[in-house]
Parts: structure tokens; C-alpha cells; sequence
């Protein structure tokens, strides 16, 4: 199982990672805001991947120590993490150079989202 595990993490990691670069190519062309700078696609997709490989421990974890109650546990802590992980954004200091500061969040933001929703899509296939 932890195997399946690892590999669901990986590919909905990698699903992540594709929808966050195809929502920054429309970002980017409709706002005219460039961001590459500051985030760029190999970061991305690094911490897509990382993000759903930390799921999946965490939920072969979960499962481990809670048995039946440890998937609502997981949805429930995958889900405020992602919530929470969205402060990060802003905090972040952007260098003085950039213009539009402004819509670095509304970039930054969804993508925070898109390792769960890969998670929630392609975990009925794998478990």
C-alpha cells in the first residue's frame, strides 16, 4: 500500500504541477504580470510534487494509527493546510524591480490548492 501511496503522491503531484503551470500561462497572458522571477516553473513543480509526496506519508500515516477514522482525519488536515499555507503568500517580499505586485497573490494563491485537488482527484484510482 505504501508503495501505491508514494506513486498516487508522485502523479498527483506531477497533475498539480501541470495545472499550476497552465493557470500561470493564462495568468500571465490575460494580466500581462510576469512572476517568473520570482517563482519559477522548476519550483513549481518541485513543490507540487513534494507537497503530495508529504500527503502521502502523511495519510499512510494517519491510516496506520487512526484505521478507519484516519482518511477524514487526512481530508480534514490535507485541506487546512492548504488554507493555512496560503498566509505564506503574503508574506512574501517581493524584489523592488517587480511590477504589479499587487496581483502576486492571485497567482500564487490557487496554485496552493491545485496538490490537494490532484490528491481528492486521483486518489479513487489508486485506493
Amino acid at each position: 500500500m505504501f508503495k501505491r501511496l508514494l506513486l498516487l503522491g508522485v502523479l498527483a503531484g506531477l497533475l498539480a504541477g501541470v495545472a499550476s503551470m497552465i493557470y500561470q500561462r493564462v495568468y500571465t497572458s490575460s494580466l500581462g504580470a510576469d512572476f517568473s522571477m520570482v517563482i519559477s516553473p522548476l519550483s513549481i513543480f518541485a513543490s507540487s510534487v513534494l507537497g503530495c509526496l508529504l500527503a502521502s506519508i502523511g495519510y499512510w500515516l494517519l491510516d496506520k494509527w487512526l484505521k478507519h477514522r484516519g482518511e477524514v482525519v487526512f481530508n480534514f488536515v490535507f485541506t487546512i493546510v492548504s488554507i493555512v499555507s496560503i498566509l505564506a503568500v503574503f508574506a512574501v517580499k517581493l524584489p523592488l524591480n517587480v511590477e504589479t505586485p499587487e496581483l502576486f497573490p492571485g497567482l500564487a494563491v490557487p496554485m496552493h490548492f491545485f496538490p490537494a485537488l490532484g490528491w481528492y482527484t486521483l486518489r479513487p484510482l489508486f485506493l
